[in-house]
């Protein structure tokens, strides 16, 4: 068998490089896996933070030295070579996203580019339930710790001069969802995403109504969404309660419905309806003008929406609740008076 001579200088070289190579392996290693990159014990703290955590913000169009300073600067124990060394070997510094990330103390720097690279940013919402006014859409908004205040202190006009908005009043101009925010973005920004929401939400049940339909406008369709879905005790209920709706207005008659008057009363409104408020003239009083309201009355959910420019096929133009969450629909008085005495009195 003939052996291969090997001059002691290059086993020499051989095993210094591979020296060499277990060293780098094992300072990538410390560097990327050991190493703490978030202190254990993190300097930031804040009463909407968790206490385990170092939450930090990367800003949008961030290359990885940007990153690195960022990083540095919030408080992370790192350097731009570590940051560029560890990016680059896991293949992270293409997909690292902007966003605002909550870091588990003593977490390794590997980790963190991981978290950034897969986009697991700290997301809140904020709710606007359907029904609501602007008053308590508002309320909630401003409640948001995490949010910036711009609007907090604006005016209904300035908001609406802000959104650009047409119309000249803010209710029932957002549209009900969750709204997703990240900690330190405006308030503004939530009301220009629901506001624009509504809009195109409006516009498809607009272009969607029914031939011969007696609502004049986007607007008006809005304000009817509106009184339709206050009126609706039962999902199921939403068409026919906005036939009733529409064969008033159809007829010339008035629409006679209480929200509204309830919305008129405003901060006045003990839970009791009385019949003078119903006697009392107002913009608001359905019972004594005809028509429409001046302004929505809530802020209309998508089935309302639809449901005020396709009403379901029928001729009733009375309704009264059941008891039980529905409402019996009548085409004529006699009848309507027949239910109110079987479901409301109890005769």
């Amino acid at each position: 068998m003939n052996f291969v001579y090997i001059p002691n200088f290059i086993k020499f070289l051989l095993k210094l490089t591979l020296i060499g190579g277990l060293v780098l392996v094992l300072m990538i290693s410390y560097v990327a896996f050991m190493a703490p990159a978030v202190p254990k014990e993190p300097s930031i703290a804040s009463q909407n933070i968790p206490q385990n955590v170092l939450r930090v913000k990367i800003n949008p169009k961030s290359n990885v030295t940007s990153v690195a300073n960022q990083m540095a600067a919030q408080g992370l124990d790192v350097s731009v070579w570590r940051v560029q060394l560890v990016a680059r070997l896991f293949f992270f510094a293409k997909n690292l996203k902007a966003g605002v990330y909550d870091f588990p103390k003593g977490a390794s720097l590997a980790s963190v580019l991981a978290q950034m690279a897969q986009g697991d940013s700290v997301k809140l919402g904020v709710t606007l339930v359907e029904g609501w006014t602007f008053a308590q859409f508002k309320a909630a908004i401003d409640a948001q710790p995490e949010l910036k205040k711009e609007a907090k202190a604006w005016s209904s006009k300035q908001l609406l001069s802000k959104l650009e908005a047409k119309e000249a009043h803010p209710e029932g101009l957002f549209f009900p969802n969750t709204y997703v925010y990240e900690p330190g973005d405006t308030d503004t920004s939530i009301y220009q995403k629901a506001y624009k929401a509504m809009q195109d939400h409006l516009n498809d049940a607009w272009s969607k109504r029914h031939e011969g339909s007696p609502v004049k406008s986007p607007y008006d369709l809005l304000k009817l969404a509106s009184i339709i879905e206050k009126e609706t005790g039962h999902p199921d209920d939403r068409g026919l309660v906005s036939a009733v709706f529409n064969n008033r207005m159809k007829i010339g008659m008035k629409l006679q419905t209480d929200p509204t008057i309830i919305y008129g009363l405003g901060a006045s409104f003990d839970g009791n309806l009385r019949k003078k408020d119903l006697l009392k003239d107002g913009p608001y009083n359905s019972y004594t003008r005809y028509g429409l309201p001046p302004t929505p009355i809530a802020m209309p959910g998508k089935n309302s929406l639809i449901v005020a420019a396709q009403p379901s096929s029928s001729k009733a133009i009375y309704f009264v609740a059941k008891g039980d969450g529905r409402s019996a629909f009548s085409e004529t008085l006699v009848a309507h008076n027949e239910a109110v005495r079987k479901y409301q009195l109890k005769k």
